[in-house]
């Protein structure tokens, strides 16, 4: 139970915050061994004590040591960390400004995108509304061309007719000069071969 007493005393030692209160502390270790052993006046020696409180004073200095120790070193990873976290401050804040930029840059790209898309937008209408009247153009004039053919269609069918009837009309007068004419022609063949005919019947 000593042993595991001194351990304590040795960790409360070593994680006290200041000096006031490792000396509490020694102070309550004497308290309490001294109300554990009240006949240790008669026991101890003055030698004895001096040689304990050596040992105290011997450890009290190593945790002084250490604690300066672990001091030093929480200092050194507190500026560490400190440094650490000022350059990702640093970093932090160089990316925000490049990020800064590059969406500016974005939305001036993207304004002079809409600017283009809103041009061409206006240009394709033009040429769309162009294009309509255009058309409509070509409409009235393919529907005044269609007008003119049928015209002319009517126009050639009469002429056609007309044409038709004349060329009837001319065929029966050569179909009629023709049959005039052949009859004409068998008719004088006729006669001379009867002519002939006679003056051969006749010598005979």
């Amino acid at each position: 139970m000593a042993a595991v007493d001194v351990l304590e005393l040795y960790d409360k030692l070593r994680l006290a915050p200041d000096e006031e209160a490792r000396a509490r502390l020694i102070a309550q270790a004497f308290s309490l061994l001294e109300a554990r052993y009240p006949h240790l006046d008669d026991l101890v020696t003055t030698r004895e004590l001096s040689t304990s409180e050596l040992k105290l004073i011997k450890e009290i200095e190593l945790v002084r040591a250490e604690t300066e120790k672990v001091r030093g070193e929480l200092k050194e990873t507190e500026l560490r960390l400190v440094k650490e976290i000022e350059a990702v401050r640093g970093e932090i804040k160089e990316t925000e400004l490049r990020l800064i930029k590059e969406i500016e840059a974005v939305r001036a790209e993207t304004e002079k995108v809409r600017g283009e898309l809103k041009e061409t937008e206006l240009r394709l209408i033009k040429e769309i509304e162009s294009v309509r009247a255009e058309i409509e153009k070509v409409r009235g004039e393919t529907e005044k061309v269609r007008g003119e053919l049928k015209e002319t269609e009517l126009r050639l069918v009469k002429e056609i007719e007309a044409v038709r009837a004349e060329l009837k009309v001319e065929i029966a007068r050569t179909y009629a000069g023709i049959l005039k004419w052949s009859f004409l022609f068998w008719a004088t063949q006729l006669g001379a071969v009867l002519l002939l005919f006679w003056r051969l019947t006749g010598k005979a």
